[in-house]
């Protein structure tokens, strides 16, 4: 069971790059054709796990993809895109990775991206260096 949660939660960042762009077309084709209605938004709540997953990609990618400049600026649309509240969202997730009850957490992501293989990690690492937030 618990090998099955964490290969969930692997999979969640891979799968949210793959479902946005169709989440957020059908959300707009939704407010374009009831212009008069009222559509409650709810934003995504983003969990540890997410984040956890997204901080380990901040220490595997740079040594799988060549184009630190083009990573670093798509890690930094991906942390603003889950923390869009936060003024400097990626020291806030650096600060996050320190505290004491993030750190089972983020062990359990290190040891997924681990289980997941070179190959795979170099995928996901080639979706953050191109990733483009869904407006």
């Amino acid at each position: 069971m618990r090998t099955l949660l964490k290969t969930l939660a692997v999979g969640i960042l891979s799968t949210s790059f793959i479902a946005m762009p169709n989440a957020f077309a059908a959300d707009k084709k939704a407010k374009t054709a009831t212009q008069d209605e009222n559509i409650e938004v709810t934003q995504h709540n983003v969990t540890n796990e997410e984040l956890a997953a997204i901080y380990v990609l901040s220490d595997i990618c740079p040594k799988l993809v060549k184009n630190d400049e083009a990573f670093e600026a798509g890690y930094a649309r991906l942390v603003k895109d889950f923390l869009p509240d936060s003024a400097d969202p990626a020291a806030e997730l650096k600060k996050l990775a320190k505290e004491k009850s993030f750190k089972s957490v983020l062990k359990e992501a290190q040891n997924d991206a681990k289980k997941a293989g070179k190959a795979a990690n170099t995928g996901v690492c080639e979706d953050v260096l191109n990733y483009q937030p869904q407006n």
